[in-house]
């Protein structure tokens, strides 16, 4: 079945409250891109000083000793506050309209940290950030003309948390197993992932409880919500300790969204609708936009190399930490 053109703007037009959505969202992407960059300094920070834990992911005491440093306490505070801002977008908006908006994070990201670690972003660099923002924004486009958002039914929810329930344990085997290869990259995708199924759970369980409708499967999707997000908080964690905080946030803002969307368009059959051509746009849209995550974490010229030593990650760690003044 074909969609023609007065059809698909129909589908686009949004009801006055769900504009409201948009700057809650952007508003959300700011807070996100300064939180990200307060605890990454703050993570930096706890690794220059504990330099004989370097390595295999952020230990328990570690973890501990990031409660004391006041720049990853006012990030992670900015975070919770983004987190907030995004909930309510979601609750007025579609997630296929505001998900993607935090792609805006990536951008002022980048210039924030340039501007903290005076370090100048390279040409590939730019071109990463470029691709990762055009092709979210080529994908969003996409899906909101061509998908309809759709209610989630008992089925389609069960068959989501099997499917989280799956890429938890993958990822914590992973962890277990090889997290002294973990490298930034991992976490990123990792945390990315896990991200997308919280968005999507988080939009499912705003709507059921406006609707009042409370049972056995709306407490199940809480604590897996709550489970991907604390798996995922601790892989971004990592993920600051490895590599720059707009390498993490190009993760994030372009995996996050890439993953929740094909939720809705594999699983809630939210793109049922659109043609052939539409599917082959959104495999490449998407591509391009995880090739740019992939570029970024292979060209920044804050990328930690795929053997380092020590001192070749503590030594820069400190040195921003200390030009930064943030703590």
């Amino acid at each position: 079945m074909t969609v023609d053109l007065a059809d698909a703007v129909g589908q686009l037009a949004l009801e006055p409250k769900q504009f409201l959505g948009i700057p809650i969202a952007l508003i959300g992407a700011c807070f996100l891109s300064v939180g990200a960059q307060l605890q990454h300094h703050g993570v930096a920070k706890v690794e220059a000083s504990t330099p004989d834990m370097a390595g295999g992911g952020l230990s328990g005491r570690q973890l501990l000793l990031l409660l004391r440093r006041p720049s990853w306490v006012i990030g992670t505070l900015m975070l919770g506050l983004a987190i907030v801002f995004q909930l309510v977008s979601l609750f007025l908006s579609p997630l296929i309209v505001v998900q993607p908006l935090g792609a805006v994070a990536l951008v002022i990201t980048a210039i924030l940290n340039a501007r903290v670690s005076h370090v100048k972003l390279n040409r590939s660099s730019i071109i990463a950030i470029c691709l990762c923002v055009g092709g979210v924004g080529a994908f969003v486009l996409l899906a909101a003309f061509f998908a309809r958002e759709l209610p989630v039914t008992d089925r389609d929810l069960i068959l989501i948390l099997i499917i989280l329930a799956i890429v938890l344990v993958v990822f914590a085997l992973l962890f277990v197993f090889l997290r002294a290869r973990f490298k930034a990259l991992m976490y990123i995708v990792g945390a990315g992932v896990l991200y997308g199924f919280v968005a999507t759970l988080a939009k499912v369980v705003i709507a059921r409880l406006v609707q009042r409708d409370f049972d056995g499967l709306l407490v199940l999707c809480i604590v897996a919500l709550l489970a991907a997000a604390a798996l995922g908080a601790y892989f971004v964690q990592n993920a600051y300790s490895a590599g720059p905080p707009d390498l993490v946030i190009a993760g994030l803002t372009v995996i996050d969204p890439v993953v929740a969307v094909t939720i809705g368009i594999v699983i809630l059959g939210e793109a049922s609708l659109a043609p052939l051509w539409v599917g082959i746009g959104f495999v490449l849209t998407g591509a391009v936009a995880i090739y740019g995550v992939f570029l970024l974490a292979k060209y920044h010229p804050q990328a930690v190399d795929a053997t380092p030593t020590l001192e070749a990650v503590i030594a820069p760690a400190t040195d921003t930490a200390a030009q930064s003044g943030l703590d």
